[in-house]
């Protein structure tokens, strides 16, 4: 897959509306997918907690290790092993989940490594956003892109629905589903108005979900 040629930022952005999804007091925080540690290093200033991350890219996953306490260099299915079981009080998943081969094994194997209180947090893209929508049922049309919901790198393609299926058919408990970065264009209210607003989701360009696991 070709992560090398991302646009500028890609790999340092700061998901700040991610945070407010973050437990109260975690002594322990996990941030898959951490590119250069940005989001994670604010996640420690805030928190003074343990961070680690992991990161596919080599050279991104050495400028994070000069941030956080541990970080894994390459794919995030080869260390899931090595993890502790019952360590991490927050476990993120910034748009990385739709990168994964099997995100459903992945998210299956992650949950024991929670502690009792732990949560699972994750940004997924929403493939029913009004402009995919659009393009895929009018236009006929399914172009991958450098970025966004049609990333050339999305392996998996997730609605709002299929996300809360993915969470609970693996027992997580969700405890959080939210759509993010609404689109402020006109068009997903008049496209709704033939469906009587039943379809306001395709306003959403990510959901946001914090799910929880008790063995």
């Amino acid at each position: 897959m070709d992560y090398d040629n991302k646009p500028d930022g890609y790999y340092d952005n700061i998901r700040h509306e991610m945070i407010q999804f973050l437990p109260s007091d975690p002594n322990k925080i996990l941030d898959v997918g951490c590119g250069n540690g940005a989001f994670a290093e604010a996640l420690k200033g805030i928190t003074n907690a343990e961070v680690w991350g992991i990161e596919y890219m080599e050279d991104q996953a050495k400028i994070a290790l000069g941030k956080l306490d541990k970080v894994f260099s390459g794919p995030c299915e080869n260390f899931l092993d090595e993890l502790p079981d019952n360590y991490f009080d927050a476990i993120y998943f910034n748009d990385v989940l739709e990168h994964l081969v099997d995100p459903y094994m992945v998210l299956d194997k992650i949950k024991n490594k929670l502690t009792n209180n732990g949560v699972v947090i994750s940004s997924i893209p929403n493939v029913r956003h009004h402009k995919t929508f659009l393009k895929t049922l009018f236009r006929k049309d399914w172009k991958y892109l450098d970025h966004g919901v049609m990333d050339r790198t999305h392996l998996r393609f997730f609605t709002g629905k299929s996300i809360r299926a993915m969470y609970e058919d693996l027992g997580y408990t969700v405890l959080l589903h939210k759509g993010l970065n609404k689109s402020k264009s006109i068009r997903p209210f008049l496209y709704n108005i033939p469906l009587l607003f039943t379809h306001m989701d395709i306003r959403n360009l990510q959901y946001a979900t914090v799910a929880s696991f008790k063995n």
